[in-house]
């Protein structure tokens, strides 16, 4: 069978020291993550991470960071993660907006409160994406490609 990663975006937005996150419903457990979700077919990383900000917090990212890429196995469903981070400004919320099914609420929290929880992270990759963001890792944004379907076949042959 062909090894197929679950390709994911999450949102690392800080203010005055505390980071934006859900408190969200996952595998029968209450945890906590970064706006996060699954790319969706046809569009780039940074749509995503900013149409799954805006779904799960009411919140609009402004991206201007890609703060990490993270291939992770998740050893109880045993699949695997590729995510990609992002860091940004973002405004809001729209107190009108309903939010994700699975969500909770957003949540303003420092990464000492994230930290004295770590059975309540959804993954590892909560706090390491967190790290890398505070160790200030940035990468422009033009580190990622998006090709357009239409792109002449050559190229794409060629890198």
């Amino acid at each position: 069978m062909p090894f197929r990663p679950d390709v994911t975006v999450a949102a690392v937005i800080e203010r005055d020291g505390r980071f934006l996150m859900v408190e969200e419903r996952a595998a029968r457990r209450i945890v906590f993550n970064q706006p996060a979700g699954h790319l969706e077919r046809g569009e780039s990383l940074v749509e995503a991470v900013v149409r799954e900000t805006l779904e799960e917090t009411g919140y609009v990212l402004a991206p201007d960071a890609v703060t990490g890429i993270y291939l992770w196995r998740n050893p109880v469903l045993d699949r695997t993660f590729l995510r990609v981070a992002f860091s940004g400004p973002a405004e809001g919320p729209d107190p009108a907006r309903r939010l994700d099914r699975c969500i909770i609420r957003a949540a303003w929290l420092t990464r000492e409160q994230l930290a004295a929880r770590p059975n309540a992270l959804r993954s590892p990759l909560v706090l390491r994406c967190i790290d890398d963001y505070l160790a200030g890792t940035r990468h422009p944004l033009s580190l990622l490609a998006s090709l357009d379907p239409g792109a002449d076949a050559g190229s794409i042959a060629a890198g």
